[in-house]
């Protein structure tokens, strides 16, 4: 009898061992869904994922969101609260073998009369598309659900036929609030936390931290654990600096070829659009901090001269075009300068996007509707045997008019693209147009 006892002592010391060998933000994670922290966009009550896990038929799941946010956790949550149980593969180190493998312990387990098991996937996007289609087949017999977690959109990412079989719901970076109710929760808990250390922390440092790790709680307690480690005061107090220096510098967190390569750009666009010049300098820093491509910047910014400035301000383009030139020639860092300038006067210029919308309307046309022939006074006449057609009868060359307009028909019929704007010096061309279609059309 004392035999079989002493396994389990010892078992137990080293479960406290490995527990203390824990990270902080690993001992901190929630044991149950009331612990969990944000996310009630999908978790509160009568919320998708909240039904699904109510009703114990997850299915499969697609968890997507930035570094911090709780998709592992959740997922081992899901395990939890449905009586699951979870096998973990990494798309980074496992192949089709440990998929097949992992697919055949469900199928036996299921064939036992127990629960369909759950099948986490970190870093899915990594996947090849051998790997995802060997998941289809079970995942649509519902032998394993299937929970995938991915930093990077699963729409660009992801197979198509596995998307469709699954539920997705993105994950958002949590409040300061909720970190700051975490730090707090940390602080306090005796077990996994630090409510034993014989430090204090401030409220300000608390503060800044639950601020400035971007809604990331790994990295919030991460930094909060080095700071506590780290205390060498007397009396021991971590304040504001002690967080800051401990947190340091975000290099990471930039994926240029993704997400955040797509939405910061779009940020970047639609602010210098809508004028905001402060919007416009703070979306282009955070493109030049991760690293974005400079000619992929100054491509952007010479579309958007043509796009959505055009004619209102006729210097936008070449100013544009200068500033690609100069960014080539000089390179990182002196040609942020030049870029900061370029948006800066871009996103004050008046805007018009009529040249855009003209070239878009008479493209349709060109697509949709019946061909128009070129009038024969204007076809070119520099051929032998092209007067006898007919081409070049009639026509009148504009520089010998007064005014520089010839009063004749150059599409052969009645239509109108090109719509001026009331700003800028478009407003000139609008006045300007207005007079020569009077004159071509009288």
């Amino acid at each position: 009898m004392f035999m079989n006892q002493i396994p389990s002592l010892f078992d137990a010391q080293e479960k406290d061992f490995l527990s203390a060998a824990q990270p902080l933000a690993a001992r901190m994670r929630p044991q149950n869904l009331s612990e969990y922290v944000g996310q009630q966009h999908i978790l509160g009550p009568g919320k998708l994922l909240r039904r699904m896990i109510d009703a114990r038929r997850l299915g499969s799941v697609i968890l997507f969101g930035p570094p911090g946010t709780g998709k592992t956790t959740l997922a081992h949550l899901l395990a939890t609260e449905t009586g699951s149980e979870i096998r973990k593969l990494s798309a980074v180190t496992g192949g089709v073998k440990d998929v097949r493998e992992v697919l055949a312990w469900a199928g036996d387990l299921v064939a036992t009369g127990a629960p369909r098991p759950l099948l986490f996937i970190d870093e899915i996007h990594r996947f090849s598309k051998s790997q995802q289609d060997a998941l289809l087949p079970d995942v649509e017999a519902g032998i394993v659900s299937l929970i995938g977690a991915t930093t990077s959109n699963p729409y660009f990412a992801v197979n198509g036929a596995l998307l469709s079989r699954s539920q997705i719901f993105q994950l958002n970076m949590l409040s300061q609030e909720e970190i700051r109710s975490l730090l707090d929760r940390c602080m306090s808990d005796h077990e996994r936390g630090l409510g034993d250390c014989d430090v204090t922390v401030t409220a300000d440092a608390l503060d800044y931290l639950a601020d400035a790790c971007e809604g990331d709680a790994r990295r919030a307690l991460s930094a909060l654990e080095i700071a506590v480690g780290s205390c060498q005061s007397s009396p021991p107090v971590v304040d504001k600096s002690a967080v800051a220096e401990s947190l340091g510098k975000r290099l990471g967190g930039y994926d240029a070829t993704g997400d955040d390569h797509y939405n910061l750009a779009s940020a970047l666009i639609k602010s210098i659009r809508g004028s905001d010049v402060d919007a416009a300098i703070y979306w282009l820093a955070r493109m030049l901090e991760g690293g974005e491509d400079i000619r992929f910047l100054c491509r952007r910014l010479v579309i958007l001269a043509s796009e959505d400035i055009g004619n209102a301000d006729p210097q936008a383009l070449p100013l544009a075009v200068a500033a690609m030139q100069a960014c080539e020639w000089i390179g990182l860092p002196e040609c942020q300068l030049t870029l900061s300038q370029t948006v800066a006067y871009l996103a004050l210029a008046p805007k018009s996007n009529a040249a855009t919308t003209a070239i878009g309307a008479a493209v349709k046309d060109v697509q949709e509707k019946k061909l128009l022939p070129v009038p024969a006074h204007l076809r070119d006449a520099h051929y032998g045997g092209a007067k006898q057609l007919g081409h070049g009868d009639g026509y009148i060359y504009s520089h010998n008019e007064n005014d520089g307009v010839a009063t004749q028909d150059y599409l052969g019929d009645d239509r109108t693209y090109y719509h001026p704007v009331s700003r800028g010096f478009e407003l000139e061309l609008q006045q300007r147009l207005k007079t020569i279609k009077q004159k071509l059309r009288s």
